[in-house]
């Protein structure tokens, strides 16, 4: 027992006083290590659960026939973080992390394979935030990308690309670091739980993607390659699943947010993770309600009747949980519903902006994590607060402008912003524009047309379907007499499929006979 272990580790030759005044100190540290390790494992429970609220987000986001392609994804995001992270991404981000160590590092040098790591639970927490940053490209790309490619990419973010940036911004080697000995400018870099890092590094990977793959077949272009009047809706198949992915995430939230506390037995951290759960709630709150109205006026302008969109509402609540991230722990009340509020104006503004750009996001995660990412962490250089920030950090040598803060605070968080997005910017391009070049990164139009759940996962509802039924006929049929040469070539292999299946396809005048 604790008791016993304590009793025998008390020096036999002190005073009965100095004795108890040690075992009552041992006590303490074995219940507090305790404490902070289920607290750990509630918190990656639920950020690990996150990954089943991405899961059904972009499964009903996507169409019918694209469902268990999208979930795959979003289960091998979970599998590659695991063996990258458990390989050489952990290494990279934590590696050697010694907090009375005042060396900077671009990356970490040790502890690969966990080899040295004595708090495990440390590793599963940061490995679901791995993962979650890697899952919010799965939903940008949905529809068209290989699988191959996905999985590729899955491994390099969380194995190289991800770990650098968590090691810059969180390890206390990390030049950008608030934790660090000497931190830049006295100050570092504030990001509690990962605006910059896990959601911008997710989302600027994102935009690089789904620029370079490509918009969906008849999305912004016709058959020709010719721009649309006006942009085709692929409407999600299941609203339902959609709405239950929020909400998961929502859930999945109080885990990322509160759990980046590490620890609920040291000074104020009571505190710390009090005021956490409370900005987290009241930031996604305001972002859902401004991004419903602000809908609703654009709406109203543009066809003279308003409407309040669950979609709109929905992502605003996710772009407010995303705003809220960095600064969760060094906020006010107050200045979260403001962070909030703007996270839900920023996300419609940015979705707009992508229509109208032809970059085809088919889960709005780009203007969700990419664009609140930015925002979140440049907002903690404007509302940080004194005693919020000693209270989670220990110090407060600048807070945010609005706060009384002389700036250096706002240009730390400027300065991570803009090496994030250069960092994924430099290594990203090129590893898509490769696989791109090999011929390896977008799906074939065939499989893309017929699904790529048959295409990849051998789905035998896409067998009994004819071409007619698929929901594609009805998004390509308006384009024209151009694209029948394509629609009769699929048409044939259809029903070649079918006859090598033993079924007989129906003729388009009549039905099929025993001799065909």
């Amino acid at each position: 027992s604790v008791y016993m272990a304590c009793k025998a580790s008390a020096d036999p030759n002190a005073s009965q006083l100095d004795q108890l005044d040690a075992m009552l100190q041992c006590i303490g540290e074995a219940n507090a290590n305790s404490l902070d390790t289920f607290f750990l494992v509630y918190a990656s429970s639920l950020v690990f659960l996150m990954q089943a609220g991405f899961a059904m987000l972009c499964a009903g986001c996507v169409q019918l026939k694209n469902v268990q392609n999208s979930m795959l994804k979003n289960l091998l995001d979970a599998c590659c973080a695991a063996l990258g992270f458990y390989s050489v991404g952990y290494a990279f981000a934590y590696g050697g992390m010694d907090f009375s160590d005042p060396q900077k590092t671009f990356i970490g040098t040790e502890n690969f394979f966990l080899m040295g790591v004595d708090n495990l639970m440390f590793w599963m927490f940061q490995f679901a935030f791995a993962a979650s940053s890697a899952t919010i490209v799965a939903g940008t790309l949905a529809e068209r990308c290989q699988m191959a490619a996905y999985l590729c990419y899955s491994l390099a973010l969380t194995g190289f690309v991800y770990p650098v940036v968590a090691h810059s911004i969180w390890s206390p080697q990390g030049f950008l670091s608030a934790k660090a000995v000497d931190p830049l400018w006295g100050v570092g870099v504030i990001d509690f739980a990962g605006s910059s890092v896990v959601h911008l590094t997710g989302g600027s990977t994102a935009l690089i993607a789904t620029y370079l793959l490509g918009p969906r077949r008849g999305r912004f272009y016709d058959h020709r390659g010719i721009p649309l009047a006006e942009p085709v809706e692929f409407p999600g198949h299941s609203a339902a699943l959609q709405m239950l992915g929020a909400f998961i995430l929502w859930f999945g939230w109080y885990g990322f947010n509160t759990g980046s506390a590490l620890s609920i037995t040291g000074p104020n951290r009571e505190f710390v993770v009090s005021l956490v759960a409370v900005n987290t709630t009241l930031a996604a709150a305001s972002a859902g309600i401004s991004s419903l109205y602000l809908n609703y006026y654009l709406m109203e302008r543009k066809t003279g009747e308003g409407n309040f969109s669950l979609f709109a509402a929905m992502n605003g609540c996710l772009a407010g949980l995303v705003g809220s991230t960095g600064g969760c722990a060094v906020v006010e009340p107050w200045a979260a519903v403001i962070i909030g509020s703007v996270s839900g104006l920023l996300y419609l503004v940015t979705s707009k902006l992508l229509i109208r750009l032809r970059i085809d996001d088919a889960v709005d995660a780009i203007p969700v994590h990419m664009t609140n990412g930015i925002w979140g962490t440049f907002a903690v250089g404007l509302f940080a607060s004194p005693p919020r920030i000693e209270y989670a950090y220990g110090q407060s040598n600048d807070v945010g402008v609005f706060m009384g803060g002389n700036g250096t605070l706002l240009l730390c968080q400027i300065i991570s912003i803009l090496f994030v997005l250069g960092w994924v910017a430099c290594l990203m391009v090129p590893f898509f524009c490769l696989l791109n070049y090999m011929g390896r990164l977008r799906s074939e139009s065939v499989d893309e047309v017929e699904g790529l759940d048959y295409r990849y996962h051998g789905s035998r509802k896409q067998d009994t379907m004819t071409v007619e039924e698929t929901p594609t006929m009805h998004i390509l049929h308006p384009y024209g007499e151009g694209n029948r040469q394509l629609l009769q070539n699929i048409k044939r292999y259809e029903e070649r499929r079918l006859r090598e299946s033993g079924q007989v396809p129906l003729s388009n005048n009549n039905t099929a006979t025993e001799g065909d």
